[in-house]
């Protein structure tokens, strides 16, 4: 795939729609890897004038500020505010709630302000505004599907709607779990807990969540968050449901349903 590089656009004097923050998962990590191509995919569909930071890219230091090193995430924030700025950056549009939370809630006090979107919001967006066209006969068609909603994204962030709205479009059904919305479960790997060890107690607390999305009956968790992805999936392997129930994000949902 052809992926548009900031620093190129910017030295042919172009700007673009929005910058894509790739996100450290997005970039490294294998599974979620396709939910970034799933959603660059959408952006090439749909001719959105996009580009990505590529090397300069670092990561936004939330995971450093969760786990109590303050002064490694203002190193991280203040590189990535210096290379945001030297290019004008106004939109940002990110896959993962970790990213969409830091940049917006958190770098404006260090002097980076910008639009942040997370990828829900902005799928929403396209659908409504009539850009993204789902096929009549789309494969998730009449399947059940249930959603976790992420901690940054739902209770730091107050976003519920979109990417129920997203589900809604696929014309699926949405099959809600008992814990949803403001009352949603963390998948346990939130503030920084997705690089130690837990502690103990009886039961890990992704393997709780699993066991509460699979029991809904449904044959999708959709996710939002490329952490969410990793625990739910491995929550699903430990329930020996793998075969059965599938765990999606939002964007790979809408690239295998999209005209």
């Amino acid at each position: 795939m052809e992926i548009p590089v900031m620093m190129d656009l910017f030295a042919r004097g172009e700007s673009p729609e929005v910058l894509f923050w790739v996100g450290c998962a997005g970039s490294f990590d294998q599974r979620a890897q396709r939910i970034t191509k799933a959603f660059v995919t959408i952006l090439h569909k749909l001719d959105i004038k996009y580009a990505i930071l590529g090397k300069e890219e670092m990561c936004t230091g939330d995971p450093a500020r969760r786990a109590g090193n303050e002064f490694m995430f203002q190193m991280m924030a203040y590189q990535n505010i210096q290379v945001l700025n030297g290019y004008g950056i106004k939109k940002i549009v990110t896959a993962c709630p970790h990213c969409f939370n830091t940049i917006k809630n958190e770098y404006p006090e260090l002097g980076g302000t910008y639009e942040v979107i997370h990828h829900a919001t902005y799928l929403q967006e396209l659908i409504n505004q009539g850009r993204i066209k789902m096929k009549e006969d789309g494969m998730f068609k009449g399947k059940k599907i249930t959603y976790h909603d992420s901690c940054y994204l739902g209770r730091a962030n107050n976003i519920y709607e979109a990417p129920r709205e997203v589900l809604a479009a696929l014309d699926a059904e949405l099959v809600e779990m008992k814990r949803c919305r403001s009352k949603g479960l963390c998948c346990g790997a939130g503030g920084a807990q997705m690089f130690k060890e837990e502690e103990n107690g009886t039961i890990r607390v992704n393997l709780d969540r699993s066991k509460e999305a699979v029991g809904t009956g449904a044959q999708v968790i959709a996710a939002a968050c490329p952490f969410c992805n990793t625990m739910l999936t491995d929550g699903v392997k430990n329930e020996e449901k793998e075969e059965e129930v599938a765990v999606l994000d939002i964007a790979e949902l809408v690239e295998k349903s999209m005209i």
